[in-house]
């Protein structure tokens, strides 16, 4: 009973350091940066998904404003809107297609961007299009001028990446963490007693010795 108690709580064991070794491999510190990918959409045609730079890139943890650029779609004609979506973070969360060019606005537009995180995970991605203000429109005069110009690409919007840090304590999975093992370990230790008591109980062909060493293996298997 020891040992088969021994090879199941061993792939307990195995599974929880490669849990542990997935879930390191996701996580992130301050100030790393979370890799994300792109994809354009003009007409019925797609680009495939393209790393963007470093740079232009969230960074964990940390408000900020990147001036990022787009490129001009095969066949552009400037007859259509143009869409992007994004894959952001090693999870690859997806933000939905984003309308930047050819939005029936004067504006010009901003992606607002706004991820969730919890410890060192990141949780969550969205994402919508807003107007870009006008006192960077007022600093960067170019950035509106070089965006209307069908001539000019790439063109270049703002994008502002805001993080929203939430709670790491999950009241839910520690209670089940706390209780939800505790009938197993009953039921591990309750056939553990009852060979022990089988033990005893057959001190008319065994030596003490014997009965000596089965408490000693079961109490070796606890500590």
């Amino acid at each position: 009973m020891v040992k088969n108690g021994g090879g199941s709580m061993a792939s307990s064991l195995l599974f929880f350091s490669l849990f542990l070794l997935f879930s390191n491999s996701l996580a992130y510190r301050p100030g790393d940066i979370v890799p994300m990918s792109k994809m354009g959409q003009y007409h019925s045609s797609r680009t495939t998904w393209q790393d963007v730079i470093g740079r232009n890139c969230p960074i964990f943890a940390v408000n900020r404003e990147v001036l990022a650029p787009i490129e001009k779609p095969v066949g552009y004609t400037g007859a259509d809107p143009y869409k992007i979506s994004f894959q952001v973070g090693r999870e690859k969360f997806l933000v939905p297609w984003l309308l930047v060019i050819n939005r029936k606005s004067s504006e010009v537009p901003m992606l607002d961007v706004h991820l969730r995180y919890s410890g060192t995970d990141l949780l969550g991605v969205t994402a919508k299009v807003v107007d870009m203000p006008h006192h960077y429109l007022e600093i960067h005069p170019n950035i509106r001028q070089q965006f209307w110009d069908p001539q000019t690409w790439p063109k270049h919007i703002l994008v502002r990446y805001t993080w929203e840090e939430q709670s790491e304590i999950d009241v839910p999975s520690g209670f089940y963490v706390l209780f939800g093992s505790v009938p197993t370990l009953m039921e591990f230790w309750n056939q553990e007693y009852m060979e022990l008591e089988l033990s005893f109980g057959r001190c008319e062909f065994q030596d003490s010795n014997t009965v000596f060493a089965k408490q000693l293996e079961i109490m070796s298997y606890w500590n």
